[in-house]
C-alpha cells in the first residue's frame, strides 16, 4: 500500500481521539502538580528575591529547551535571568557565574550527567541551587538547597519515552515561579512594557498621543472661510474633517458627517455659508502628552475615530485618527 493510501486510511476519529486523550491527561497531570507544591516551593521564590545577582537556568535536551523559555518569562518579568548550556558551562562558562547569582538546574531524571558534574563546581562557588527534578531521590535533589517536585506517573507517550508530558510540567512549573515572582514584586503592565517596547502592550503603554498624531498639514480653515473652500481643505487633508481655528485659537470642527447631515437638511446657499455658523463648537480634545492607551479608551467611550490633539495651552498641535497604531 503507497504512503497517500495510508495516510488516507487513518480516520479522523482516530487522531481526534488521540488528541483528547493527550490533552485530558496533561490536564490531570498538571492538577496532580499543583498538589505537589510545597514549603519548597516557598523556599525557591524567597532564595530568587534574596538574590542579589541573577537566575542562572541550567538544562539539557529538552529541559534546557524549556530552561530557555524559563530563563526568558523571569527575565521579561522582572527577574534577571540568562541560560547557561550545562556543557558550555563546564568548558568556560563557569566564568558566567557570580557569587551573588542564583542557579536552578533542570533534570527530570535527576540524574544528568551534564548537570551533575556541574555540582562540585557550584559548591565551590557557594551558589544557591534549586533543583526542578522528576525524582527526589536522584543525585540532583539530594545535592541542591531546594528541590521542586515535577514528577509525573508516566509521559504522554504511547511509548512512554519522549518527554511529553514531563516537559509540560516542567514548563508549567518555571510559570508558577516567574508568577509567584511576579506578584512579590507587583510587576504592573508599565513594568512589563518596559521589557517589550516593540510589542503592542509596549508600545500602547508608553507610546503618548504626540508620537501617533497627525502634526503635518493639517486640515485648517478660518471661521469666516466657505463651505466649499473647506471642502476643498477636507478633501486634501485625507481625514474627512476640517479644523476651525482664529489666530491659532481653536473654535470648532466640521466633519464629512456634518457636511451630509447639513446637505440634507437644507440645500440652498450651503455652499457659500461660513464655518462658522456650520462647525460643532468646542469639540472634544486630548493632550498631546497623554498615553495613546487613554486616547483609544476615550474614542471608543465617546463613540468617535477622531481627536483633536492640543498642547497644555489648549493650542492645536495635531489630530489622532483611532487606528493609528
Amino acid at each position: 500500500m503507497s504512503n497517500t493510501s495510508s495516510i488516507k486510511s487513518i480516520h479522523s476519529d482516530a487522531l481526534i481521539e488521540s488528541a483528547r486523550h493527550t490533552l485530558s491527561t496533561q490536564a490531570q497531570s498538571l492538577h496532580n502538580l499543583a498538589n505537589q507544591v510545597t514549603e519548597e516551593f516557598a523556599k525557591a521564590v524567597r532564595m530568587i528575591l534574596a538574590s542579589e545577582g541573577r537566575a542562572i537556568i541550567c538544562g539539557m535536551g529538552k529541559s534546557g529547551h524549556i530552561g530557555k523559555k524559563i530563563a526568558a518569562t523571569l527575565a521579561s518579568t522582572g527577574t534577571p535571568s540568562f541560560f547557561l548550556h550545562p556543557s558550555e558551562a563546564f568548558h568556560g562558562d563557569l566564568g558566567m557565574i557570580q557569587p551573588q547569582d542564583v542557579l536552578l538546574l533542570i533534570s527530570f531524571s535527576g540524574e544528568t550527567e551534564e548537570l551533575i558534574r556541574l555540582l562540585p563546581s557550584l559548591k565551590d562557588f557557594g551558589n544557591p541551587c534549586i533543583a526542578m527534578v522528576g525524582n527526589l531521590d536522584s543525585t540532583l535533589a539530594k545535592h541542591c538547597d531546594c528541590v521542586l517536585d515535577i514528577s509525573v506517573d508516566r509521559e504522554t507517550c504511547p511509548n512512554n519515552l519522549a518527554p511529553t508530558t514531563s516537559t509540560t510540567m516542567t514548563t508549567a512549573m518555571g510559570d508558577a515561579l516567574a508568577v509567584a515572582l511576579m506578584e512579590c514584586r507587583n510587576f504592573q503592565p508599565q513594568d512589563f512594557a518596559r521589557f517589550h517596547p516593540g510589542g503592542s502592550l509596549g508600545r500602547k503603554l508608553l507610546t503618548r498621543v504626540k508620537d501617533l498624531m497627525h502634526k503635518d498639514n493639517l486640515p485648517v480653515c478660518a471661521p469666516e472661510t466657505r463651505l466649499k473652500e473647506a471642502i476643498s481643505v477636507m478633501t486634501h487633508g485625507r481625514m474627512g474633517v476640517v479644523i476651525i481655528q482664529d489666530k491659532g485659537h481653536l473654535l470648532g470642527i466640521f466633519t464629512d458627517g456634518d457636511l451630509r447631515r447639513a446637505m440634507l437638511k437644507e440645500s440652498e446657499g450651503m455652499i457659500h455659508k461660513p464655518m462658522s455658523e456650520l462647525m460643532t463648537a468646542k469639540p472634544k480634545t486630548i493632550n498631546e502628552n497623554v498615553m495613546i492607551v487613554q486616547a483609544e479608551e476615550q474614542m471608543l467611550r465617546d463613540k468617535i475615530t477622531l481627536l483633536v490633539v492640543v498642547n497644555d495651552q489648549g493650542n492645536l498641535t495635531g489630530l489622532l485618527e483611532i487606528y493609528d497604531r
